[in-house]
Formats: C-alpha cells, sequence, structure tokens
C-alpha cells in the first residue's frame, strides 16, 4: 500500500502520492490538491494493480515510431516479399501521421478518421495494410502494458473488391505460348502446373521427376526491389505438382546439357526476373496474340495460375487436388478463392439428384417381375 504525504508549493499546499508499480518500482505522483483527491488516486492504482490493469504513465509517454521501429524488427516471420510492401506502408503513412505520438494519447475517433480520409485517396489495399501496421504496434502497446486498450480496434475499414479473373482456354494458352516464342516452354508450364513465377524459375534439373512427371517444388525465387531473394515456397511446404505428357520434350530440351543442381529456366545459373509490366517478353507476346485475337485479354503472368486451376478444375479435378497442385494451406482457402470454378459443380450436382429421382420413379412404377423384385412363392 501507499502512501500520501503533504508538501509545501509555490501555489501552496499540495499532496504527493508515492506508490510501488508492480514491478516493485517506485512511483509517485505530486500536486493534488486535497488530500482526498490523493487518496483515491492511490487506491485507484492499488485497485488497478489488483486487477492486473495497471498502466504506467510513463510507458504510455512511449511514442509510436519507438515502438514502430520495435515491431518491424519483429516482423522476422515474414518473408522478404511480404515485408517490404509493410516496411512501406509504415515509412509512407504511419510514421509520418502517428510516429510523434504517445500511444497513450491516441483515440479511436482519431484513427476513424484517419482511415477515412486515406480512403478517399488510395486503394483499399494501401489503407487496409496501413491500417495493419498501427493496430498491430498498438497490440503491442496492450500487451506491455502501456495502454489498457487498442484505440485501432473497431475501426470501419474499406473493403477489397476482388479483381475479375481471366481464365484461358486450351487455345487460347497455345497461342500465347506460341507468340512468346523462345518462352513458350514457361507460358506452358506455368497455365498447366499452377506454379507461381519464383517457384517455376527456382526449379532445378533435379527437381523434375521425369518417369512420373511431377516437379518437386521446395524454393521460391522473388524478386525484390530488384534482387532476387531465393526462400521457401509461400506455404513454407515443399510439394510434388504433376505436369502433362505433352510437356516432357519442351522440358527435356530445356535441360540439355545441364546438370541436377542447375536451373531448368533461363542459362542454368541466374534466376529468371519476372518480365517487366510494360516492356517485357510477357506483354509483348499478349500483344501479338490480341492482334491476332481481338476477343483475347489482357492477362498477367500470375493470370496463368488461376488459367491452371480453371483448366484442372474443368477436366474433372477435386477441390483437394487443385488445393496440393496450387499449394493453397487447405481446401477452404482453394474454395474461396475459385468459388466460382465449382458454379458448374452444383449444376451437376442437380442434375445428378434429378436422374437418380427419375430413375427410382421409373423403377417403382414398373411391375415387380420387370424391376427384378418378383417375390418367391
Amino acid at each position: 500500500m501507499g502512501s500520501v504525504y503533504p508538501y509545501e508549493s509555490a501555489a501552496g499546499k499540495r499532496y504527493r502520492v508515492l506508490y510501488r508499480k508492480p514491478d516493485h518500482a517506485q512511483a509517485q505522483k505530486r500536486g493534488f490538491k486535497t488530500k482526498r483527491e490523493a487518496e483515491q488516486f492511490l487506491h485507484s492504482v492499488e485497485n488497478a494493480k489488483n486487477r492486473g490493469e495497471f498502466i504506467d504513465a510513463a510507458a504510455a509517454r512511449s511514442t509510436v515510431s519507438q515502438l514502430g521501429a520495435e515491431w518491424l524488427a519483429s516482423q522476422t516471420q515474414l518473408k522478404a516479399s511480404s515485408y517490404r510492401p509493410v516496411e512501406i506502408a509504415w515509412r509512407l503513412y504511419v510514421e509520418p501521421v502517428w510516429g510523434a505520438r504517445s500511444v497513450g494519447e491516441i483515440r479511436h475517433s482519431q484513427i476513424q478518421t484517419w482511415v477515412s480520409e486515406m480512403s478517399r485517396a488510395k486503394g483499399a489495399t494501401t489503407v487496409l495494410r496501413a491500417y495493419g501496421v498501427l493496430a498491430g504496434i498498438l497490440d503491442v502497446a496492450v500487451r506491455d502494458r502501456r495502454v489498457t486498450a487498442n484505440a485501432a480496434r473497431g475501426v470501419n475499414l474499406p473493403r477489397k473488391t476482388g479483381k475479375k479473373r481471366v481464365y484461358l482456354s486450351h487455345d487460347q494458352v497455345q497461342a500465347l505460348a506460341d507468340n512468346a516464342r523462345e518462352n513458350s516452354t514457361m507460358v506452358l508450364f506455368l497455365a498447366y502446373t499452377g506454379l507461381r513465377w519464383g517457384e517455376a524459375t527456382a526449379l532445378r534439373v533435379g527437381d523434375l521427376d521425369t518417369l512420373r512427371r511431377r516437379a518437386q517444388v521446395s524454393e521460391n525465387a522473388v524478386g525484390v526491389s530488384g534482387k532476387i531473394i531465393v526462400g521457401t515456397p509461400k506455404s513454407h511446404l515443399s510439394r510434388s505438382v504433376p505436369y502433362p505428357a505433352f510437356l516432357s520434350n519442351p522440358l527435356a530440351r530445356l535441360c540439355e546439357g545441364k546438370d541436377r543442381t542447375q536451373l531448368i529456366f533461363g542459362d542454368g545459373v541466374n534466376y529468371m526476373h519476372l518480365p517487366h509490366s510494360l516492356r517485357g517478353w510477357f506483354t509483348a507476346a499478349v500483344k501479338r496474340t490480341q492482334a491476332q485475337d481481338e476477343s483475347f485479354d489482357r492477362v498477367t503472368v500470375h493470370d496463368l495460375r488461376h488459367t491452371a486451376a480453371s483448366l484442372a478444375i474443368s477436366a474433372g479435378a477435386n477441390v483437394k487436388a487443385v488445393q496440393r497442385m496450387l499449394g493453397h494451406a487447405s481446401a477452404a482457402m482453394t474454395l474461396d478463392t475459385y468459388a466460382d470454378l465449382f458454379d458448374d459443380d452444383l449444376d451437376a450436382v442437380a442434375t445428378a439428384l434429378d436422374h437418380a429421382k427419375n430413375s427410382s420413379d421409373v423403377a417403382n412404377t414398373l411391375p415387380d417381375q420387370v424391376s427384378g423384385n418378383a417375390k418367391t412363392p
């Protein structure tokens, strides 16, 4: 239990409170005009300590900038490609606005205003990422007992509107591959395996099982700030992905003259960079295909991954097989991502049920002898 002591100040008699924090360090607060006010403060401190809700006023004065640097340094679970947009959000949108603010003085309404104003100028992805950084920092402040609650939680956030996916047909994939010229095998491989660009470009000759026609995906080569960073696949798990027989010969030609440790795509030594979105070979191949077919949509390299899912599902692959092929964390994720591709399955279910019901009705109307249900005397 703490104590209350009077003292003289230039403004007259005042009271100060001495108390111990949960870590047993001594603290004090001065300036109370009456002994009653000082005692009430002391009681509130002791009650907060008993409830485990004590907040150190000095800790609450820590700034977002101080905690933000620590928070960023702790994000070691993020891959380099995921860390970079988080760091950019912190540097461009969070630190300039909130960096000098003490975590204890930030209010929910202030964060709501910030989110609302940013939403009018920036896309939902940018806003959500910046908000996530601030909310994550304040989560740490709550766990450190610097504040009692996270002022960012419960803020109204913008909704992301999903971009319409483009699914190419078999003929369209072949046309695009033909127009990709020396990179035709890459186009076909991406469109029929569903590998991410970094997963495909990280494949080595030894990763191919030519007898079973499988590619063992265990690395991911991602471009970050112009450099290739090699790590594990996005799911952190390796997987075996099948490829169709017609790709066997083109892949074999790419592997000619290379040892098992060399990369399949490219010169065998240097990882291929993702082609430039405006001047790269893939964009040129798309433009040549569009010149031949006006109905051909503008597609990106990643759209070939969506195409692989579409072609697999249309060929009869179940959701679990597609999940394993794409390297999704769960079948639920695959269903959520490609729910539109499974609409035909619902139609097929209804058709199958109707057929089964009609067959049952016909069987019930037939005489026992015809239906095979003749009774034995």
